[in-house]
């Protein structure tokens, strides 16, 4: 089992980077609890709903070593949540979940169905223009998750794997797939095999599959 290092929700508000306002979701703040829904977290919002939100995106994770990692790499502190997510955790890596893994959290259950992927709002968020490039180039991305089971989730719950379907693919893997390895036909059919994948990758990899036949 795992432990929660933050809970944290938040809505759409104005933020000011760089003198240009833009309405984000990012802004989240630590809770002690919350309802997750099928539709994500009750009072928890998403201004981009390209990257963010509905059924299969309806929870965030972003792993906790990593916030150690890009102190050393930016000599900054970062806090959890600074990446947007709802849930910072330790020992969840892209490495060492696979798309499909079923977590139970609190009352919840829920399923990892794609990596994230990240837009330029986490680097004027945190105020680093190199972070956005870094975070694809290394697939250090964090994850969703469509919710399973609805219910009450706490600052203190625990994730616990409850089943894992495949180990071909994890979710750095597939991540490396989605930004590095388009032309990879055999790679890109392994990971359309996964029932679990959210339907947004689903659609963007038979494309490329598509252009590259």
């Amino acid at each position: 089992m795992r432990g929660i290092i933050a809970l944290s929700i938040g809505k759409p508000k104005k933020h000011r980077w760089k003198n240009n306002e833009e309405i984000s979701g990012i802004g989240k703040e630590r809770i002690n609890s919350a309802f997750l829904t099928k539709e994500g977290f009750l009072g928890d919002g998403m201004a981009n709903t390209d990257f963010h939100g509905g059924p299969d995106r309806a929870v965030c994770l972003y792993p906790y070593e990593h916030y150690g990692m890009w102190e050393k790499e930016f000599k900054k502190t970062f806090s959890p949540p600074s990446f947007g997510e709802n849930i910072c955790a330790g020992n969840m890596l892209e490495k060492d979940v696979f798309i499909g893994d079923t977590f139970s959290l609190g009352e919840s259950v829920i399923q990892i169905t794609q990596g994230r992927i990240p837009c330029s709002t986490i680097s004027k968020h945190n105020r680093e223009d190199r972070l956005l490039g870094r975070i694809v180039e290394t697939c250090f991305t964090g994850y969703f998750f469509r919710v399973l089971k609805e219910g009450t989730v706490t600052a203190d719950s625990m994730l616990k794997l409850v089943e894992r379907k495949q180990e071909k693919v994890s979710v750095l893997q597939g991540n490396y797939i989605m930004f590095h390895d388009r032309k990879n036909l055999k790679a890109i059919e392994e990971l359309l095999k996964i029932e679990a994948l959210a339907d947004v990758w689903r659609e963007k990899l038979e494309k490329a599959i598509i252009i590259k036949k």
